[in-house]
């Protein structure tokens, strides 16, 4: 038998990031926001240890092995003594547009729980919402007018002295 080596997709993307970061002429950059993987992984230690981070804004969703993974992410970053500014919680409910009741159809909010455990003073819950998701795929993203997002950014407008 005969063995094959699959290389391992964390290094290349680690790679990529590093070389995005220190080769691109960014200008004037207020605020950048790096989407990574969920998790302790390669890419999350490389943006750590090679990008000027300030802090980190979780995203997380109601389901428990998701909450488990947040956890450990959020563990990680105070190891590397980066901040936790916020936490979200996407895809929290699902409020009826006929009736108004909500509904957690990806099981309960750990949220506020996991925010309070970590000392995150700032979190959110945003909804499923059919109509941002319309917006999404028709390019309109910036005609919503979601406040779900407000605490983070008054958060980050306070920190910033603005």
């Amino acid at each position: 038998m005969r063995s094959i080596s699959i290389p391992r997709s964390g290094p290349i993307i680690s790679n990529t990031v590093t070389q995005f970061w220190s080769t691109v002429v960014w200008g004037e950059v207020e605020y950048m926001f790096v989407d990574m993987p969920p998790g302790t992984g390669d890419v999350p230690l490389t943006v750590f240890q090679s990008l000027p981070v300030d802090g980190i804004i979780v995203v997380a969703s109601p389901q428990e092995q998701v909450a488990m993974i947040v956890e450990k992410s959020i563990e990680m970053a105070k190891l590397m003594q980066v901040p936790v500014l916020a936490l979200v919680e996407n895809m929290s409910y699902f409020k009826c547009p006929d009736c108004g009741k909500v509904h957690h159809i990806f099981g309960k909010s750990h949220a506020e729980e996991i925010a309070k455990k970590h000392g995150i003073e700032t979190y959110c819950q945003l909804p499923v919402d059919p109509d941002l998701a319309a917006a999404v795929d028709a390019g309109e993203i910036e005609f919503v007018m979601e406040d779900g997002l407000d605490p983070i950014v008054e958060m980050l407008r306070k920190r910033d002295g603005k």
